[in-house]
């Protein structure tokens, strides 16, 4: 408990610390991407998971081009916490990557700030489903292209391209695996969700 000074009698009062912002922020792409890494690479306290050994039968419909030596995934959500500032904390949903447990997409969804598309250069085409879901649902996102060892590096603008995205949606690169450049990540899309609320709220001029 905090004290401060009253101003006329000079006695000690009790002041109540000030509860910090709490945001949710989702962490979507296709399977293998690396959203669990993500999560796992920046949460201050031990992330939730509920990853599961890949099956025969999953491994007939999973697409593991790519991710041939993927041997476990998510299938529920990954869950994790960083504190950005005294006064802001972001709570992270992973979402799992494969089209069979996209009907638990809307149940996260529910109350976010803005998402995170983790996307694969080697396997671009994977994050287009969460880029139409989170443009269909007006759901600010930023686009994180992952630099995975030994993958081509390709300009922004090629990626931004390629996905169709519009003007106003960041495309940023990082390393899912350096806290740091989540931390970039992350600070870059609650930027991007509170510029474009502001845009919103701001009567239009003619």
């Amino acid at each position: 408990m905090a004290f401060g000074r009253s101003s006329r009698t000079g006695a000690l009062h009790a002041v109540s610390p000030v509860e910090p912002l709490t945001l949710k922020i989702l962490v979507a792409g296709g399977f293998g991407v690396g959203k669990t890494t993500l999560v796992s690479a920046v949460s201050e306290i031990r992330p939730l998971r509920t990853e599961e050994v890949l099956s025969e039968p999953g491994r007939a419909v999973d697409d593991l081009g790519g991710v041939e030596g993927k041997s476990t995934t998510t299938v529920a959500m990954d869950f994790g916490r960083i504190t950005l500032r005294d006064d802001l904390v972001l709570y992270l949903f992973g979402t799992p990557g494969q089209d069979r447990f996209w009907f638990l997409w809307d149940e996260l969804a529910t109350g976010a700030l803005g998402a995170v598309v983790l996307a694969d250069t080697r396997r671009l085409a994977d994050c287009f489903a969460a880029v139409d879901y989170f443009e269909r649902r007006e759901l600010p996102f930023v686009v994180a292209v992952n630099c995975f060892d030994g993958a081509d590096r390709h300009p922004v603008v090629t990626v931004r391209e390629a996905l169709d995205l519009d003007p106003e949606v960041p495309v940023l690169i990082c390393d899912a695996r350096d806290r740091e450049s989540v931390k970039d990540v992350l600070v870059g899309v609650v930027e991007h969700a509170m510029s474009l609320a502001r845009a919103r709220r701001s009567p239009t001029r003619t």
